[in-house]
């Protein structure tokens, strides 16, 4: 393997491959070359290690982790750089790379002498000699070669090749449509009566957004003020708009995003299905489904299919009830639309009606919520739990923008064992929506001659919340809050893993369905007490939140939670359908399955215009094809993990402390070196039940 810095590293940071990426160096124009040389050096190294191969663990895991390692480091980093800071050049570079990235990939995943030594090595007297971590790296390469096609030959193996070719550029048309139809979409208001009831912060967000094209005077007093589809403005408009005329023109358009003119991605998903259906019956499967579960947690689709049925059950009849108590309460007002509650009419009410019930709004929170607060309380709580030190390290790493901050994180001995990005405002010109977190740099051990050298990890964390404007800092909303703390639980999974084999370290070889496990497990601590009240400062007087409010947003917790089970539920369910049952170019369309699942998942059927399937970029253009369930499906394993603090006590510090211990030793530790229901049994004592997510969403466990 060589191990020769190219000399083109010296003037293109993408050739690298090691430590912190330069994002102060990194141009567009560095793509294709950098790619372009790399693989022409892998394919090189690859083709050596196919001559050489030894069926042992230094013969052949170690060497291909360090090939791999390098391809990772730099197209890791311009996919990172396609979400947070996206541009026709950086697109350009990206989709003429892409499919030379793809092609070697498939080389790599398909290889025949590799996997054979891994068979070899499976059968060899030295499998007794690996510990389980390593025994189950092996087992993970093999079945993922085998779902990678290396059994395929002849046709079927270059039809496969050319699936995979074309999946990859379809993922990518359709992220770029979704980002540049929100973008497309704009509303222009300049009459004070149009944005009557919306909030200071919405105000003074859409001036700020006005500014920026142009309209120079914006002020959130007197307008103009641009409204976009950009969550951190439609979700407040919605939610406060008093005219409902605009609450639709804004809900239409968000609904119909990407599925029509130049962003259409109606045509895209029909060939993503049709593709994807192929693909699984090239390496012996019936669906793409059941290809999908072969690496995942869930057994099988009709576990999936039963699990997402109970809580179906248990969430229906209450989202029901909701709908109508909400139908109600409008009647009560005597709006204009208490007869005939529309889908644009459902935030609004909602938050009227939550407003009257536990007298709180997400403006009364925000001010006790500025970002450097909820940091510091994330932080102490981290601390608490799992005894480790985050803070500041700003200026030690180049970032990509500069509201993007760089933090370490310290054992208890105060030696550094991670680091991480957090770049947590929304910037819809150029940053992809949603929340994610993302490997940089993953916990490795290399060796080196004679030394023995630790990687630590390094995350992103991406948000895109609400940013600073007019001189205050980031106010949070309390769903903004608790989005940081699930991306951090991620993160923590990454940051304190203790493998140091890198193909399971951190979320490495976790199955997709328990990768949700401690991201959904934090959210819980958003209404701990100490927890909140440690951090809920106002930013301006430095005032507790009072407890009055406290007491309101716990109140507040399981409002509407049938709802949003139902949702979610909804999203999962079309997501297996399509995968499963779905017969591309039959009689029926992807959007009448959809109309057809959400009889039974909606309370409030979608409109005829409705096409959000043609921005559901989790399934169409992330990982979640064929396994939006997981987020479910991990939900009863964290509501339970975090039942486990519940029952030792949260006021009990102690018994917290030790409790955390256990968790970070076990959940956070141990990454994928064991399957997912042996670590949980390793924390829990028992294998998971529905009971804790049922309780803290309100519902009935004995329905099921």
């Amino acid at each position: 393997m060589s191990n020769d810095t190219p000399i083109a590293a010296q003037n293109n940071p993408l050739l690298l491959c090691e430590g912190l990426p330069p994002f102060d160096q990194i141009e567009a124009e560095h793509v294709l070359p950098a790619i372009t040389q790399l693989l022409t050096e892998l394919e090189q190294d690859l083709q050596t290690l196919e001559a050489e191969v030894q069926p042992t663990w230094t013969g052949l895991v170690e060497p291909l982790e360090q090939l791999g390692d390098r391809l990772s480091w730099s197209w890791g980093i311009i996919g990172h750089l396609m979400g947070v800071k996206n541009s026709p050049e950086l697109r350009e570079a990206y989709e003429a790379g892409q499919p030379k990235v793809v092609e070697f990939i498939n080389r790599l995943s398909q290889s025949r002498p590799i996997y054979e030594a891994y068979k070899q090595l499976q059968q060899s007297p030295d499998w007794s000699q690996l510990d389980p971590a390593q025994q189950r790296i092996v087992e993970s390469a093999i079945r993922d070669a085998e779902l990678s096609g290396v059994g395929l030959t002849g046709e079927a193996k270059e039809r496969f090749n050319q699936i995979q070719l074309e999946l990859a550029n379809l993922s990518t048309q359709f992220s770029n449509h979704v980002l540049d139809a929100t973008k497309a979409f704009n509303i222009l208001l300049t009459n004070p009566k149009e944005v009557a009831g919306l909030p200071p912060s919405l105000l003074s967000l859409a001036a700020q957004a006005a500014r920026s094209v142009g309209e120079k005077d914006s002020t959130p007093e007197h307008g103009p003020w641009l409204m976009t589809l950009d969550i951190p403005c439609f979700g407040p408009f919605m939610q406060h708009s008093q005219r409902r005329d605009l609450r639709e023109k804004l809900y239409r358009a968000y609904i119909s995003r990407a599925s029509e003119g130049e962003f259409d991605n109606t045509d895209i998903i029909d060939r993503i299905l049709e593709l994807r259906k192929e693909e699984a019956k090239l390496l012996g499967f019936t669906t793409y489904a059941e290809a999908s579960l072969a690496s995942k947690m869930a057994p099988t689709v009709s576990a999936v299919e039963t699990l997402q049925e109970q809580l179906r059950q248990a969430s229906f009849d209450q989202a029901t009830a909701e709908l109508d108590t909400l139908k109600t309460f409008a009647q009560e007002q005597e709006s204009e639309e208490d007869s005939d509650l529309k889908h644009w009419d459902v935030s609004f009410w909602a938050e009227r009606q939550r407003e009257a019930k536990f007298d709180i709004t997400d403006e009364q929170l925000r001010p006790y919520f500025p970002l450097p607060q909820v940091l510091d309380g994330l932080f102490n709580l981290i601390n608490r739990l799992f005894g480790v030190m985050v803070t500041a390290a700003d200026g030690q790493a180049p970032v990509w923008q500069e509201d993007v901050r760089y933090f370490q994180v310290a054992n208890e001995q105060g030696e550094p064992i991670a680091h991480f990005y957090l770049d947590p405002y929304s910037r819809p010109a150029e940053k992809r929506g949603g929340a994610w977190m993302d490997e940089c740099l993953g916990r490795a051990k290399f060796h080196r001659g004679d030394t023995v050298k630790t990687r630590l990890p390094v995350a992103y964390l991406i948000c895109n919340q609400t940013p600073p404007v007019d001189g205050k800092p980031s106010l949070m909303t309390f769903r903004e809050v608790e989005t940081l703390f699930h991306e951090f639980g991620h993160g923590l999974q990454h940051m304190l893993t203790q493998v140091d084999y890198a193909g399971a370290a951190g979320i490495n070889n976790v199955e997709w369905d328990a990768v949700e496990l401690p991201s959904q497990f934090m959210e819980n601590w958003c209404y701990d007490r100490q927890t909140l009240m440690g951090m809920a400062k106002h930013y301006e007087t430095g005032e507790s939140l009072p407890e009055e409010y406290y007491q309101k947003l716990l109140a507040a917790r399981t409002y509407m939670s049938g709802s949003a089970m139902l949702r979610q539920l909804h999203f999962g369910m079309v997501d297996m359908e399509l995968h499963h049952n779905y017969e591309p170019g039959g009689s029926e369309q992807v959007k009448q399955v959809r109309d057809r699942i959400a009889k039974t998942t909606t309370v409030l059927p979608p409109l005829p215009e409705d096409s959000f399937l043609c921005s559901f970029g989790h399934i169409f253009a992330g990982g979640y094809s064929a396994g939006y369930y997981s987020y479910k499906w991990a939900e009863v394993l964290s509501a339970d993990a975090f039942s486990a603090f519940e029952e030792a006590g949260l006021e009990n510090d102690a018994a917290i402390r030790e409790t955390g211990r256990r968790f970070r030793d076990t959940v956070l530790a141990l990454g994928g070196s064991q399957h997912p229901m042996e670590v949980f049994k390793s924390f829990r004592g028992r294998e998971p039940s529905t009971d804790a997510l049922l309780r803290h969403s309100g519902l009935k466990p004995q329905i099921l």
